[in-house]
């Protein structure tokens, strides 16, 4: 009798850890793994001024045409919703570089209606 209590003392110490590990894994971002509900990447709001870098960019963006993680309407003023990105050359909120491999997000760019697909 003795050593079913231990037994089960034992599961239950077992399913105890085990359920901790579960709680650590849980995702931090969206679904996509790349830009989440609030259209932020790492923290950085997706809208705003937004510089073109060779190196050392905030955000590696790639440009695609079906399938993006982020839809992008340039604008010349009031960049203050999701996906509206005004373009500078100082003074920007974030910084963002393309590349053709390992980005960290995919954008297209649209006429109307940008943000989250």
């Amino acid at each position: 009798m003795q050593s079913l209590i231990k037994r089960g003392l034992s599961l239950i110490s077992l399913g105890a850890i085990a359920s901790s590990f579960t709680l650590v894994a849980v995702p931090a971002q969206s679904d996509t793994g790349k830009v989440d509900s609030s259209c932020s990447y790492n923290g950085i709001a997706l809208k705003g001024k937004v510089q073109v870098v060779d190196s050392f960019p905030d955000i590696k963006v790639k440009v695609v045409g079906s399938f993006p993680d982020l839809k992008v309407e340039e604008v010349t003023s009031f960049p203050d919703s999701c996906g509206k990105w005004e373009f500078v050359n100082s003074f920007p909120d974030f910084k963002i570089q393309y590349v053709d491999s390992f980005p960290d997000i995919e954008i297209e760019f649209v006429n109307s209606f940008p943000g989250l697909p």
